[in-house]
């Protein structure tokens, strides 16, 4: 018969710690809003990261309802032009420095 060892279950300690607190609410909940309109451009851009991604619901805080919504409507105004499908990325240009077509030239050559 096999001897059965007792393991200290392992909990969760709930006090303090990176994440935690309280849930934020949903945004569209809360101004009672039926549907998200994608030609308000102002509003799109909170749910919106610098590289332009869509954030998700456990940044924004939108429930799963608006936060489909969102993402709709940024595909939208993305299709429409209201909205970049990418964040602006010059700094990466500027290190290198602009490159014409001379310089592809002479590397040919050598």
């Amino acid at each position: 018969m096999a001897k059965q060892r007792s393991r200290p279950t392992r909990r969760r300690d709930r006090k303090g710690g990176p994440g935690g607190g309280r849930r934020k609410s949903c945004q569209y909940c809360r101004d009672k809003v039926a549907f998200v309109d994608y030609k308000d451009i102002t509003s799109l851009r909170k749910f919106i990261s610098d590289r332009g991604k869509i954030r998700s619901r456990r940044i924004t805080g939108a429930c799963r309802r608006h936060q489909n919504q969102i993402a709709t409507a940024v595909k939208r105004a993305r299709e429409l032009a209201l909205l970049p499908y990418v964040g602006d990325t010059r700094e990466s240009r500027d290190e290198r420095g602009p490159r014409d077509r001379g310089d592809r030239d002479r590397d040919r050559e050598r």
